[in-house]
C-alpha cells in the first residue's frame, strides 16, 4: 500500500503537521509527500525537527527509513511569506492536489490525503475555485459523490456543500437525497456490518406535517421510502434537533444531512480536533483533515495532528475494506 499525502498550503500549518506525524510514528503504512521538499527542508530545520528527508521522483524510489517527498519543484523558501494569503502559494497548492489525483487515478497510490489549502490563495489563479472536494471530483469526473465528515462520535454526509443557504434549499430534491443515501450507504458497508441511516430534515420539527414547509413530506420522505425498498436499512426525515442525539447515541451509523453547516456544526462540536474530511462517491479514495490552514499559528510547533493522523488512517480503512 502507497498513500499520496499533499503538502497544503505551505504558508501555513500543512508542513508542520507532516513532520511531527513522521516524527510522533503514527503513521503506520508507507507514504510520499506530494509538494516542495525545499519548503518541507526549511520547516524541518525551522521547527528543529531533524526529519530524515529524502527527494524522490517516483515512488518506486520510496524508502522506509525518510520522508519521502515527490519534489514539484514550484516553491523555494524565498517564495514563503508566513501567516499569509500568497497567489503562487495557492497555486502550488492545488499543483499538488491535481499530481495526487492522476497518479491515484493512474493506480501509482492506493488512496490520497490532503492537508489545508486557503480558498482565497487558490482563487487568485482560478477564480471559480470552490473547494478540494469539487475539484478532485471534477478530475475524476466524477458527478454522483459528496462530502463525509466522519469522527469516532459521529459520521454525516450532505446533500449540499458550498453553497448559498437559499440554493441549497433548492437542492433538497427527490433524486439528490436518495442518491446520498445510497452513496452513503456504499460507504459505510467498505468498513463496518449492517449500517442503519438516519436522514436529517429540513425544515424545523421536519416540516411537522408541512405546517413548516413542504420539502420534508414531498422531497424527503419518498426517497427515504425508495431507498428502503431497495434493501438499505434508513429512517427519516427525522427532526434535526433530535437525529444527531440519536446517531451519538448509536441508533445511526451515519446521518445524512441536507446542507453544510447542518452536518459540520455537531461533527466539529465533538470532535474539532479529529475530524475526516472524506469525499465519497469517487474512483479513488480520499481524505482530508477537517480544518483549514490556521495561518495564526503557523510554523510554532503547536499544531494539532489528530485530524490528518484519523484522515491517514481512515483511508487505510476505506483501501482495506474493514
Amino acid at each position: 500500500m502507497l498513500i499520496g499525502v499533499t503538502m497544503g498550503d505551505a504558508n501555513g500549518i500543512g508542513p508542520e503537521i507532516i513532520l511531527k506525524s513522521f516524527t510522533n510514528g503514527k503513521l503506520k503504512e508507507r507514504f510520499i509527500v506530494i509538494g516542495d521538499y525545499s519548503i518541507l527542508s526549511f520547516a524541518n530545520e525551522y521547527l528543529g525537527y531533524n526529519v530524515p528527508l529524502k527527494r524522490i521522483d517516483s515512488p518506486d524510489d520510496v524508502d522506509k527509513d525518510h520522508l519521502n517527498v515527490l519534489d514539484l519543484n514550484i516553491l523555494t523558501r524565498d517564495d514563503l511569506t508566513i501567516g499569509r494569503v500568497s497567489k503562487k502559494v495557492g497555486y502550488a497548492s492545488i499543483v499538488y492536489v491535481e499530481k495526487a489525483t492522476k497518479m491515484a487515478l493512474e493506480g501509482r497510490l492506493d488512496g490520497i490525503v490532503t492537508l489545508p489549502i486557503n480558498k482565497s490563495a487558490v482563487r487568485m489563479t482560478y477564480p471559480n475555485f470552490t473547494g478540494h472536494t469539487e475539484f478532485i471530483a471534477e478530475l475524476c469526473g466524477e458527478k454522483d459523490y459528496t462530502m463525509m465528515l466522519a469522527s469516532d462520535r459521529l459520521i454525516v454526509t450532505h446533500i449540499s456543500t458550498h453553497i448559498s443557504l437559499r440554493d441549497a434549499i433548492e437542492m433538497v430534491k427527490k433524486e439528490n437525497v436518495y442518491r446520498i443515501i445510497v452513496i452513503t450507504y456504499n460507504t459505510l458497508k467498505r468498513f463496518m456490518d449492517n449500517p442503519k441511516i438516519g436522514v436529517a430534515g429540513l425544515n424545523p420539527h421536519a416540516g411537522e406535517d408541512s405546517a413548516f414547509g413542504e420539502e420534508d413530506a414531498k422531497e424527503i420522505r419518498p426517497a427515504v421510502e425508495k431507498a428502503k425498498e431497495e434493501g438499505i436499512d434508513v429512517e427519516g426525515p427525522i427532526p434535526p434537533d433530535t437525529v444527531f442525539w440519536k446517531a451519538y447515541n448509536g441508533l445511526y451509523s451515519a446521518v445524512v444531512c441536507m446542507y453544510h453547516d447542518q452536518g459540520h456544526i455537531p461533527v466539529k462540536l465533538l470532535d474539532f480536533e479529529g475530524g475526516v474530511n472524506i469525499t465519497i462517491g469517487l474512483k479513488i479514495v480520499r481524505t482530508s483533515v477537517d480544518h483549514g490552514t490556521a495561518y495564526d499559528i503557523a510554523y510554532k510547533g503547536i499544531a494539532s495532528t489528530k485530524s490528518f493522523e484519523n484522515a491517514f488512517n481512515f483511508a487505510i480503512k476505506l483501501i482495506k475494506g474493514n
